[in-house]
């Protein structure tokens, strides 16, 4: 054979064997791109985003729309040639494994927390937004998380309001955690607490929780690096009752990352007149029960997303803002918000025209 077609014949072996490695060898890799957008003034499935009875509501027009991201499972297996389409291409991400899934977590554990973030979102939306009209929302601090093994199991459930520690009110989550760090590990911490049952049921007739229990629990180490705290083993949450009914229909969608649109459609259906102008405003953004909006992930993904949708503005948190900056789709203005009354005060001048008074993301 001539040297000639023997080396072509052997570059093209060569070539064949690489395009099958690439095909057949999983990387550790997985990728993101732009998911759905859905107004949250607007129907969904047939029926209305927010619902709200027990208080006058108003009609809204134009897109206030939340935005979410599309990943890859757990299990799913990128291969060379995927990883590189997708780095190559402008509308995937191409991540890390781990980035998504740490620690090994399962598609159903994942599934399982993004289900458990989206509905605290929805919570901290509601009481973002009444807070914005000044209308009370009555709140109180709950065990929202119980560990396995730790000295609180059987003691301590979810649900279970905490009234005091050691005699010492508590008035916020980080409270319960203060307080018990005062013992060193091994000691005992007494917690006043409203049972869950009897809170659930008091909540559902409309009444305030009044049967209160003492709960002794002897402290253990924490795991920490160094000097170890004293632990129980729970998390402390928030937990409210409205003054009125106020249901986000919204399904297959997770994670807490469309709570600022929440809390603004909110606001918008709360209120005469339109929050946008009639214009198309999407946006994305953790919110708390105070109104800061906190940064989220795949933010590149969400604004072309929003885009191809049609938005004209991108309500944008602050700490994703050069990020988003990087790579702005055209036509698409980057809003920078860092609370509720940040992003009412960018509508109020989206509906002015006042587009020149926009406090716009910028890179670096």
């Amino acid at each position: 054979m001539p040297r000639r077609t023997a080396t072509m014949l052997a570059s093209t072996l060569m070539l064949i064997a690489l395009l099958c490695a690439g095909v057949f060898i999983p990387v550790p890799y997985s990728e993101m791109s732009p998911g759905p957008t859905v107004n949250t003034l607007g129907d969904h499935d047939g029926e209305p985003v927010l619902q709200i009875s027990g208080h006058k509501t108003y009609e809204a027009s134009g897109h206030l729309n939340m935005t979410t991201v599309r990943v890859t499972s757990a299990e799913y297996k990128m291969n060379l040639v995927e990883a590189v389409y997708g780095w190559l291409s402008h509308d995937n991400s191409v991540v890390p494994h781990d980035t998504l899934y740490p620690d090994g977590k399962t598609e159903e554990q994942a599934t399982q927390e993004n289900a458990e973030e989206f509905s605290a979102s929805q919570e901290t939306a509601k009481v973002a937004a009444l807070k914005a009209l000044d209308i009370p929302v009555k709140s109180w601090v709950v065990v929202s998380a119980v560990v396995k093994g730790s000295p609180a199991q059987g003691r301590l459930h979810a649900g279970d309001v905490v009234k005091a520690v050691d005699g010492t009110a508590v008035k916020k989550p980080a409270d319960v955690a203060e307080l018990v760090t005062k013992h060193k590990p091994g000691e005992e911490t007494v917690f006043t607490i409203v049972p869950a049952k009897e809170q659930a049921a008091a909540k559902k007739e409309g009444r305030t929780a009044t049967k209160t229990q003492e709960v002794t629990i002897t402290t253990e180490a924490s795991d920490d690096v160094g000097e170890k705290r004293a632990i129980v083993g729970i998390s402390a949450g928030t937990d409210h009752t409205f003054p009125f009914e106020i249901d986000i229909k919204l399904a297959d969608v997770g994670g807490p990352s469309a709570g600022l649109m929440f809390a603004l459609g909110i606001y918008d259906k709360l209120t005469p007149g339109d929050l946008t102008g009639g214009k198309f405003v999407a946006g994305t953004g953790t919110i708390d029960d105070d109104g800061k909006v906190g940064p989220i992930g795949g933010i590149g993904m969400k604004t072309i997303g929003a885009h191809d949708k049609g938005a004209q503005y991108f309500l944008t948190p602050e700490d994703n803002c050069a990020a988003a900056a990087e790579d702005t789709p055209d036509g698409l203005t980057l809003v920078k918000v860092g609370t509720i009354d940040d992003a009412l005060g960018a509508l109020k001048d989206i509906r002015a025209g006042k587009t020149a008074d926009l406090p716009k993301c910028t890179k670096g």
